[in-house]
Order: structure tokens, then sequence, then C-alpha cells
């Protein structure tokens, strides 16, 4: 039933990231935006993330029959899909990889001093601090223009840094829901992205400060 679950799960992400990916690159073709290129480069790197894990497990339980997927299959897929965050923080105007002001270096700090840090402990952390730059980012847009396609935008990277926070845990309670429940997260983040990218063909979408 888990096996079933965590693959269901990880190919919906996958399919949910590659339809994204689809359309922020029929934007950048019609518009030719920069920012649209990086998205583009940001959902296709999160839906091959979610593929790596998802298609692993079918490899892995219906071909090797093995009864849990290896420890470097799901730290690769992560890594994957925080290259895709970068580039959604890069849509922002990020200029180094973390963020110099206080605020963040307090929300880093916690997440980086647990004892015995795996590096898919790491990379969650670093996901999970791009998503929360990228989304007050995108809050603090919205207070300036009142795009309603801002609001969808925020809670989808909202969503998403909810779901990397999540997993986080899953990393120091393994065997527990909290995996399942990070991997909805961050799809039903995917689906809130779906509304303002799925319009991208026909006026443009704005992610953060940048168009």
């Amino acid at each position: 039933m888990e096996f079933v679950i965590e693959t269901g799960l990880n190919l919906l992400g996958f399919l949910v990231g590659f339809l994204l990916g689809v359309f922020a690159y029929i934007g950048f073709r019609k518009t030719g935006s920069p920012t649209l290129f990086r998205l583009n480069i940001a959902f296709f790197s999160i839906s091959i993330g979610f593929g790596v894990v998802g298609f692993s497990y079918l490899v892995e339980s219906l071909v090797l029959n093995y009864a849990k997927l290896d420890v470097w299959i799901q730290t690769l897929g992560i890594g994957i899909q925080t290259v895709g965050y970068f580039f959604i923080a890069f849509s922002h105007g990020i200029k180094s990889f973390f963020p110099k002001s206080r605020y963040f270096k307090s929300i880093a700090a916690p997440l980086f001093l647990i004892p015995n840090n795996s590096i898919e402990h790491i990379i969650r952390s670093i996901s999970f601090i791009l998503l929360v730059y990228a989304t007050i980012e995108t809050i603090m847009s919205y207070m300036e223009s009142r795009r309603n396609s801002a609001i969808f935008v925020a809670t989808g990277l909202g969503l998403l840094a909810l779901g990397e926070f999540l997993g986080w845990y899953s990393v120091i309670f393994p065997k527990s829901v909290l995996y399942y429940i990070s991997v909805s997260t961050k799809i039903a983040g995917l689906g809130a992205l779906f509304v303002p990218i799925s319009q991208v063909p026909i006026g443009g979408v704005r992610f953060g400060r940048n168009v």
C-alpha cells in the first residue's frame, strides 16, 4: 500500500510539474521573456525530480523486487527539485544563492543546526529557504500591483515551502505520515501555480517583481 501511495504521488507531481513547464515554455516562445525561460527550467526540474523518485519506485518494486527505495535516489530527486526552486527564486531577482538579510539567516539557522544532518536534510533546508524567499517577494509584489495572479503564485509557493518543511521533518521522523503529507502539499502548491501559469500564453504572468 505504501508503495502505491508513494509512487502515485510522485508520478502525479511529475505530471503536474511537466504541464507547468510546457505552459511556461509556450509563454517563453511567445514573449521571449527571460523570466519565463527560467520558470520553464524550474518546472521541468521539479517534474524530473518527482519523476526520478516515482519511476525509481516502479523499477525497484516491480522489476528488482526491492521493498524500499534507495536513499541516494530519494536524495537525487529532491536535489533536482531544489534546482527548480533556485530558478524560481532567481526569477525574483535573487543576487546570491542565500539571501543576506538577518531574517533569512534566522530561518536557516535552526534548519542546519540539527545534529546528524543528512544530505537530503540539508537540500530540503535550502529548498525551504528559497521558497520562503520567493513567497515573501510575491506577497510584496501583490501589495504593490494587486494582481489576482499573484495570490495564486504566493499560495502555490507557500504550499511548496510548507511541503519541503514537512519533508524536512519526515527525514527526522522516518516511517511517518509526514512524507505523504509533504508530497501532497507540494502537489497542491503546483496545482495553485497551474492557474496563473496556464494563462501565460494568453496574457503573461508576474512572478515576484519581474515579468
